[in-house]
């Protein structure tokens, strides 16, 4: 019999969302925190037009999404590292800072694959509870020893959607040694309308061990390709690169990226879309008597402890599929306008019972 590492014996595997299937044939995959919208026709062309080079490998430095982020950001070219999403290119910062006796801070509940990529590189979690939905940013600067190598703010929050802003955020970075790597993981930055939230660029820039994590799934549309990328300084970047895969973005992804980028302002409208649709939502769950906290993401999140699993069933039911996280709560993610009625008429549903 193979013998395998002793920490498979305890690692609990990633649960992406599912999609459900009501008896009506009615669909609704509010589980995945994905864009409602198609791709754009633009990034479609570049994404046909690229595929008649699949035979050949893809470009293994990206270069042109390199550049095209560089100047996007205004930041130099050395500053930006890639990888197969941002989840992947957390996997690549494990590596770079894991090794046995290292410890690795982050916030709990937050993003579920924290916990999977330290046990795979070998790192101690020290998770730090939230304080109303939200990072405990006081806590988590008490929980850093010598052994700290890294800490996690994913800011706005999965799944709660809440977001630290800047003052707070300010006095936290202050108190963390300069040894000690802060990533600030924004893969929801463009859902942001808080304007006290920070933009991690204007903070990197003057720390050199804070680096910020985006991702191009989300709003960019893009989660089916797999793009993400850190900005950071050199030395962070360059150990980032370092871990990376060899050819870890593929062909069509890089020309997906590249021309999504070129259609910033056409797919960003799109996220104005989504934000409102937000702000509805939100306003109709707490009418209907559910506490829901101010979401910056794309998403909402509702506390329900113990009837988290009847609240998910009844939703399926009626061919809506959130995420349930234990007898925790839910996140849903913010689809079309039919999609969330259709939550919104099941979760009215169940309140009522």
């Amino acid at each position: 019999m193979p013998q395998f590492r002793a920490v498979f014996d305890t690692m609990v595997a990633y649960k992406a969302g599912q999609a459900v299937v009501a008896p009506d044939g009615r669909s609704f995959k509010l589980s995945s925190n994905e864009s409602p919208e198609p791709p754009l026709p633009s990034v479609v062309r570049a994404i046909a037009e690229a595929a008649t080079q699949i035979h050949r490998y893809p470009d293994p430095a990206a270069g042109r999404l390199i550049e095209a982020l560089a100047a996007r950001y205004g930041v130099p070219a050395e500053h930006l590292a890639l990888g197969a999403g941002s989840v992947t290119v957390a996997q690549q910062l494990f590596e770079a800072v894991g090794e046995p006796g290292a410890e690795v801070i982050y916030a709990w509940r937050s993003f579920e694959a924290y916990p999977l990529l330290a046990d795979l590189s070998g790192v101690t979690s020290v998770r730090v509870p939230l304080k109303d939905e939200t990072h405990d940013l006081d806590a988590m600067a008490d929980a850093i020893t010598q052994n700290t190598r890294m800490i996690l703010v994913c800011n706005p929050n999965n799944p709660t959607g809440t977001a630290n802003r800047a003052g707070e955020l300010k006095r936290f970075l202050d108190r963390v040694p300069e040894h000690v790597l802060v990533i600030l993981d924004e893969a929801y930055r463009e859902y942001v309308r808080d304007a006290e939230v920070p933009d991690g660029l204007t903070i990197y820039r003057d720390r050199p061990n804070v680096a910020v994590l985006r991702t191009f799934s989300k709003a960019y549309g893009l989660a089916g390709l797999r793009v993400g990328y850190l900005i950071g300084q050199e030395p962070v970047a360059g150990a980032v690169r370092k871990a990376m895969m060899p050819f870890a973005i593929n062909h069509l992804a890089q020309a997906a990226a590249v021309a999504s980028l070129q259609a910033e302002q056409e797919l960003l409208a799109r996220v104005d879309t989504v934000v409102a649709e937000r702000t509805r939502v939100r306003d109709a769950l707490v009418a209907q008597g559910w506490p829901v906290p101010h979401s910056e993401a794309n998403f909402v999140w509702l506390r329900l402890h113990a009837d988290t699993p009847a609240f998910a069933a009844a939703c399926a039911a009626a061919g809506v599929s959130v995420r349930p996280f234990g007898e925790e709560g839910a996140r849903v993610s913010i689809g079309d306008r039919e999609a969330n009625d259709a939550f919104l008429h099941a979760a009215e549903t169940f309140r009522r019972a």
